[in-house]
């Protein structure tokens, strides 16, 4: 029974994909599309695999270009091949590939040929693959990540505002507990307008609250 191995050259504009049965003992046979980055681009991709009775993809790690393009092979192609009643039992399969392992030659780029090669290189096992955890699972991966940014840009931005105050003299972060706190915010803003910083400095912590009208 036939084997196909789809190979996807990934850019930012255009799809370069490539089909080969890897079983034939001859030399590789591969046939070829270009598809346009479109919305439904990694989708026609995906039921292009569909018709061929492709049983396995592999992509090369591109930027993040190769999201979208994952995305919708595994919401259209890997179902339609899991169902299947003749399908093998590697089938359904997606690999991506970190690009470093599939560099070619130096010179000129050819998208199709970057295509052929992933075939080959996969089958001869010589990429070096990446692990991509289900689609929950990157999720909160994203919010984790982005809540860790978030909270790294803050303590950032409150080093940056501390530093900024210390270089003007004006200690701050002796009078209140978060720079970036209401009270904080609410003796920045006179100071920005121009009120003057000394008899904020002799202000006791129960005057400093009724000045910026709230608990410090």
């Amino acid at each position: 029974m036939a084997y196909k191995i789809a190979g996807i050259d990934v850019h930012k504009k255009m799809l370069a994909v490539v089909v080969c049965d890897v079983e034939v003992d001859d030399e590789y046979q591969f046939a070829r599309r270009m598809f346009r980055r479109q919305s439904a681009t990694a989708a026609g991709s995906g039921c292009l695999a569909a018709r061929r009775r492709v049983e396995e993809a592999v992509m090369e790690s591109t930027a993040q270009y190769w999201r979208p393009v994952w995305e919708a092979l595994e919401m259209y192609w890997k179902p339609i091949c899991e169902q299947r009643d003749d399908r093998q039992p590697g089938s359904a399969t997606l690999h991506l590939a970190l690009a470093l392992s599939n560099r070619g030659r130096r010179g000129r780029k050819r998208d199709f040929a970057d295509a052929e090669r992933l075939v080959k290189r996969l089958v001869a096992g010589e990429l070096t693959l990446s692990f991509v955890p289900d689609s929950e699972q990157r999720l909160w991966r994203t919010v984790t990540r982005r809540k860790y940014q978030l909270t790294r840009d803050r303590v950032r931005l409150q080093n940056q505002l501390e530093a900024l105050l210390e270089e003007a003299h004006i200690k701050l972060s002796s009078l209140v507990s978060d720079l970036l706190g209401a009270s904080a915010r609410r003796i920045l803003q006179a100071l920005a307008k121009g009120e003057t910083i000394r008899p904020l400095c002799g202000f006791s912590r129960q005057a400093l609250a009724r000045y910026c009208g709230t608990i410090v």
